[in-house]
């Protein structure tokens, strides 16, 4: 069975938010800079108490694996804001009617143009809160899932991008979901986008990570992602981002993940001070094998590092699951 997942973050998405944060992607995928502290509250187009997903739909689906990951890890659940899906849906149709190519900005003429930067397309339809930013994915196999089969995909896709794991430790509050589906080859190819708002709050016991202790079915190799993280030379493995509150600098400085039959991987750290691509913001960063992982399988993770200088360390287990994200 073929499969092709795009991933991508282009440096527009990056300067069109980067005094706070910006995420930007495909078919999994974010880009980050530095935040700076919120200064007003959402907009009066309010979060919802529940999702106004449709049941079967990939946008439940992606929503529900994001919030089940993110919550066991300590993270705040991300609540659905209908003026943040309908912006989402309209860049998920853009991609659609653009040939299904995978972008943050979209070009002011082409089918389906709503506003260039994700903050745009939420201004259009009536968003004013704090910090809006998004990634974008898309998918494709020689067969017929469906659609929650494909939120699924899409949402172990940004979970397994060394940038595009953003979306598992930003204190952001808010998110809508949008998802479109052409045909390629007679098969769907997906495109799905999350425009996320409202980076705030503290987060206790600080720094965070994802994966966390006990984090189960995670990607154990990622289908690629640009720009490309450093020193790989083709797929990775699942990443540990490791994030404390928006005003902090995380700093890291050791990273192993051992696998049950003893055998030691050292890990690749990334962190603002070091991410030639500039899009981490201070306050993550993120350790990654350079080579995919076994799926199926428990690694013990090791990593320290320090916050605002104060050392660290942090050491738990997690599984892989059967996927490539």
């Amino acid at each position: 069975m073929t499969t092709k997942s795009t991933f991508k973050i282009t440096s527009a998405a990056i300067a069109a938010a980067f005094f706070v944060a910006a995420c930007g992607g495909g078919g999994g995928g974010s880009s980050a800079a530095a935040p700076a502290t919120p200064a007003s509250t959402p907009s009066a187009l309010t979060n919802l108490p529940s999702p106004q997903y449709a049941a079967d739909s990939a946008q439940l689906a992606a929503f529900n694996v994001l919030n089940q990951q993110r919550q066991q890890c300590g993270l705040a659940a991300l609540q659905d804001n209908s003026t943040l899906d309908q912006a989402a849906q309209a860049h998920a149709l853009y991609m659609g009617q653009n040939g299904a190519q995978i972008t943050d900005s979209e070009v002011s003429g082409n089918p389906g143009f709503v506003g260039a930067t994700y903050a745009d397309r939420a201004s259009h339809f009536g968003y004013t809160g704090v910090y809006v930013g998004g990634v974008s994915g898309g998918y494709y196999t020689n067969a017929t899932l469906s659609d929650s089969q494909y939120g699924q995909q899409l949402a172990y896709e940004w979970l397994s991008g060394v940038y595009h794991i953003a979306v598992a430790v930003w204190p952001v509050t808010s998110i809508g979901v949008g998802f479109n589906k052409v045909t390629y080859n007679g098969f769907p190819e997906v495109q799905g986008t999350l425009t996320i708002a409202n980076l705030q709050g503290k987060l206790a016991n600080t720094p965070l990570t994802f994966p966390c202790q006990g984090t189960t079915g995670v990607a154990y190799s990622t289908g690629g992602e640009t720009p490309t993280p450093p020193n790989t030379a083709g797929n990775w493995g699942t990443p540990v981002a490791v994030a404390a509150n928006v005003a902090d600098t995380v700093r890291l400085q050791s990273g192993t993940m051992t696998d049950s039959a003893g055998h030691v991987i050292t890990l690749q750290l990334l962190d603002s001070s070091n991410d030639p691509n500039k899009l981490l913001p201070a306050y993550e960063g993120v350790a990654y094998p350079a080579t995919p992982l076994a799926a199926n399988s428990t690694y013990s993770v090791a990593v320290t590092g320090t916050v605002n200088g104060v050392a660290f360390s942090r050491t738990f287990t997690f599984t892989t699951g059967n996927i490539v994200g």
